[in-house]
C-alpha cells in the first residue's frame, strides 16, 4: 500500500537530513510523525521513525536516581498549559514569581532558569498552568526544549520593552518559524488528517515601567503576527490583572458545573472543556463507559430556561450547570 506522504512531511524529512543537532532532529521527527497519514501503508515507516525518535530523546535526558528522566517533559495540569519563550533577562521568571507560588530564580544575570518551572495562574475559578523556560539566543536553545513547546497549548512569547525589540523579534520569529511551531498562514493548527501542527501564541511585553513611549506599538509592529499582545510590568502591576482572562480566551475553553440529580451543583470545581462541547461530550469526559448509558440531561444556563431538558447533541456554553441522567 502506498504511503501517500504529504509535501509537509517531505519538508520535515529534508530538515531531519540537514539537522546539525539532536534537538533539530527530534523536532523534525516529531513533525514527520504528526503529519504522516495513518493507514497500513505507513505502519512500518512510523515504527522506524519512533525508534529513531526514542534513541535521540535518550541522548537528551539526564540520569536521576539511576533512571532516565526527560527534564523538558512537563505534564499538563489545570485547564491548559502555557509555556513562556524569550531571550535572557526579559522577565519570564518575574511573571511566574508574581502570579504563581512556583519557586523560581529571579536574577539579573542570564540563564538563571535552566530547566522548566511550572506554576498555576488562577483565573476566577480556573487554574491555568504557566511554565517558565530556559532562555533562547540566536545561537542556542537547550536540547529537548522544542519538545516542551510542541506539546503545550499556547506559546507565550516574551518581549522586553526596555531592550532591543527588533533583535528580540528576529530571534524569536526565527526560532518559531524554523521549527514550524507557530500557527499562521503557512502552518495551520491541524492538517487534513487532524494531526496537530502549529501552536497558538500570545505576546507578553514586559518591563513596561522602563519603556519609552511608543515601544509597545513598536513591538507589535516588529513581531507582526495576528495574536493578542499584553503590556506588563511586574513592578507596577500593569496588565497582570488581565493576563488570566487573556489566556482563558485563547485556550478556547468553557466551564461546566456538574449537578447530581436532587443535589446542589458543584460550583467549586468546574469541568473545563473545548468550546463546542456537547452534553454527550461532557458525559464522556466524566466517565467514558458510563457515557454510553446517558439517557437525558437538564441545563441551567445560556439559551435555556432553568432546568430545561435538552438533547444529547445540545452545545454547551460557559458556566452552564448540567444535570445528567443515566439509564
Amino acid at each position: 500500500m502506498p504511503a501517500n506522504l504529504t509535501p509537509v512531511y517531505y519538508e520535515a524529512e529534508d530538515r531531519f537530513r540537514k539537522a546539525a543537532t539532536n534537538e533539530e532532529k527530534i523536532a523534525a521527527l516529531e513533525e514527520m510523525l504528526s503529519v504522516m497519514p495513518r493507514h497500513k501503508g505507513t505502519d512500518g515507516l512510523r515504527a522506524d521513525l519512533r525508534r529513531k525518535l526514542s534513541q535521540l530523546k535518550k541522548a537528551a535526558t539526564q540520569k536521576k536516581g539511576g533512571k532516565q528522566v526527560d527534564i523538558f517533559h512537563v505534564p499538563c495540569s489545570g485547564a491548559g498549559q502555557v509555556v513562556l519563550l524569550g531571550l535572557p533577562n526579559t522577565g519570564k521568571s518575574s511573571i511566574l514569581a508574581t502570579l504563581t507560588k512556583a519557586k523560581v530564580v529571579v536574577a539579573d544575570f542570564p540563564f538563571a532558569t535552566q530547566v522548566p518551572v511550572p506554576g498555576m495562574v488562577r483565573y476566577e475559578d480556573v487554574q491555568i498552568q504557566l511554565v517558565d523556560m530556559p532562555p533562547i539566543t540566536a545561537d542556542y536553545s537547550a536540547p529537548g526544549q522544542v519538545g516542551t513547546y510542541r506539546n503545550c497549548d499556547i506559546i507565550a512569547v516574551v518581549i522586553d520593552l526596555s531592550q532591543d525589540i527588533e533583535e528580540q523579534c528576529l530571534v524569536l520569529l526565527d526560532f518559531l518559524e524554523s521549527r514550524k511551531l507557530l500557527m499562521d498562514e503557512k502552518t495551520p493548527a491541524v492538517d487534513a488528517q487532524g494531526n496537530i501542527l502549529g501552536k497558538k501564541a500570545v505576546c507578553f511585553c514586559t518591563k513596561a515601567d522602563l519603556a519609552p513611549e511608543g515601544t509597545f506599538e513598536f513591538a507589535k509592529k516588529s513581531f507582526d503576527k495576528p495574536i493578542e499582545y499584553l503590556r506588563l510590568s511586574t513592578q507596577t502591576g500593569e496588565g497582570l490583572d488581565r493576563l488570566g482572562g487573556l489566556l482563558f480566551r485563547q485556550l478556547n475553553i468553557l466551564r461546566i458545573y456538574a449537578k447530581p440529580p436532587g443535589k446542589p451543583a458543584d460550583m467549586e470545581s468546574p469541568f473545563t472543556l473545548p468550546v463546542g462541547t456537547t452534553v454527550q461530550d461532557l458525559a464522556t469526559a466524566i466517565h467514558r463507559e458510563l457515557a454510553q448509558k446517558l439517557k437525558s440531561a437538564r441545563i441551567w444556563g445560556t439559551g435555556v430556561y432553568d432546568g430545561q431538558s435538552v438533547h444529547l447533541t445540545h452545545v454547551l456554553h460557559d458556566r452552564d450547570i448540567v444535570e445528567l441522567h443515566f439509564a
